[in-house]
């Protein structure tokens, strides 16, 4: 799949959520300090702010199954360099796993130690988990519904890919498309070349649409952040503060615990001078707050200054650009559990390794696209039986925590560089020559 940019206006529309975001938080503490059991507030909420809420998660809602299911068909298919680089390719594809379900697991663990979205009213809680709940009806009602045990494990697997879709069985889909990605994989023909450009097409479309959708995302901020406000007043901004800080916490664990002990045991590499060497891309992805756009700066890194082979740099840190986003796992298992606390939803150990599964197999295709996670953060909020218009709490904060996490992707990528080729033993002998990022084809 090709590296999206960041849209032009990208900048402007953070500002504008930024905006949407404080002026619906002030309006609610306003309305909340001085008018808090006004009938008034209850009609704006029931009538103008709530219905503009649910419609913009109904357009999200209506994109994310097209979205997910191409993004990761063709995130499968292009890995055909799997075919030539063989050993190399196995092994990015388990190192990828595993490292990603270790940033999840931290993410899962702090959030559940810390409990930063416990503590709000229960009753006003329940409230509006009610109120939401009609916004995701289906979602919430076919999550409820699911079997369990075995049968859930066995439920992955779709006997009707339609009908998973109709349901939004989201692991059915995954599951499908997966399957369908690998066989494309292994059926290279003219004719598969023109499906697989067929499905590339519907996510170039739905990545346009949620890019539109993406545009009425300050006035839908502002109506959440006022409803939410204006029943939950200033314990919100205690929450969200909270929230923050353990976002923080877990990418720091996974940057400065999980990836030295890597570096060191694994990749045959002195953590101190391997951070040394990225700071550039480290700066690149913090200023520029996307994957992608720093892809070109990574590459240059890993040749000139690690010294990687090629073609194991090559391959890892593109492939890595949509597939290996800790960062983003994090964040998104981080979101989902925080506002399960917020809203009084008891999550059960099956809920959350659903969430952990997710946050996983969705950063292999909406990684790096921005908008991309916010679809599927709202549908899993709705899979668990939370409010999806919580994610509002999450997008006024999210400008800063977006550099954080894309800063915590690119040197994972860089890392997971480093660990393969010294795990494929071709580090001794290499040196630096012209920059990778010249190599054609690579676009930001």
């Amino acid at each position: 799949m090709a590296a999206e940019a960041a849209p032009i206006g990208h900048g402007k529309l953070q500002w504008r959520i930024l905006i949407g975001f404080v002026a619906g938080l002030t309006a609610g503490l306003l309305a909340y300090t001085f008018a808090r059991d006004a009938e008034w507030i209850g009609t704006i909420i029931t009538y103008v702010t709530g219905p503009i809420g649910q419609i913009f998660l109904r357009l999200l809602f209506m994109l994310v199954i097209p979205l997910l299911f191409s993004a990761l068909v063709v995130g499968i298919a292009e890995m055909g360099e799997i075919r030539a680089l063989k050993k190399i390719g196995l092994r990015t594809l388990i190192y990828t796993v595993i490292v990603s379900s270790i940033a999840v697991l931290i993410s899962i663990t702090a959030v559940n130690l810390l409990q930063p979205g416990a503590g709000v009213d229960r009753a006003e809680a329940q409230d509006l988990l009610a109120q939401g709940g009609e916004g995701a009806a289906s979602i919430v009602q076919a999550s409820a519904e699911s079997d369990a045990g075995v049968n859930q494990l066995i439920a992955i697997v779709p006997s009707n890919i339609i009908s998973a879709m109709s349901n939004n069985d989201i692991l059915a889909v995954m599951f499908f498309a997966l399957f369908f990605g690998i066989g494309l994989l292994l059926v290279q023909t003219r004719r598969t070349e023109t499906l697989k450009d067929a499905i590339e097409g519907v996510f170039e479309v739905a990545m346009r649409l949620i890019g539109l959708v993406i545009q009425l995302a300050p006035i839908a901020i502002f109506c959440f952040m006022f409803n939410l406000s204006a029943q939950f007043g200033w314990d919100l901004l205690f929450k969200l503060a909270a929230f923050v800080g353990v976002v923080l916490l877990a990418l720091g664990i996974q940057m400065f615990g999980v990836f030295p002990l890597l570096l060191k045991f694994l990749g045959k590499k002195s953590p101190i001078a391997f951070f040394k060497q990225t700071r550039e891309a480290s700066l690149m992805a913090f200023s520029t707050a996307s994957s992608n756009a720093t892809l070109p700066t990574a590459l240059r890194v890993a040749d000139m200054e690690l010294k990687l082979p090629r073609k194991i740099a090559r391959f890892v840190l593109t492939i890595g650009a949509t597939a290996n986003q800790n960062g983003t796992a994090m964040f998104e298992g981080v979101t989902v559990l925080f506002l399960a606390q917020f809203f009084g939803v008891d999550l059960t150990i099956t809920d959350q390794i659903f969430v952990m599964i997710i946050c996983i197999l969705a950063g292999i295709g909406t990684a790096g696209v921005p908008g991309g996670s916010l679809p599927v953060i709202a549908l899993i909020l709705g899979g668990v039986g939370v409010p999806p218009e919580g994610i509002g709490l999450i997008l006024g904060v999210d400008r800063f925590l977006d550099m954080c996490r894309t800063t915590l992707n690119v040197i994972g990528d860089l890392v997971a560089a480093q660990v393969i080729s010294a795990t494929s033993g071709e580090l001794d002998g290499v040196t630096g020559g012209e920059t990778s990022a010249a190599a054609p084809g690579l676009s930001s």
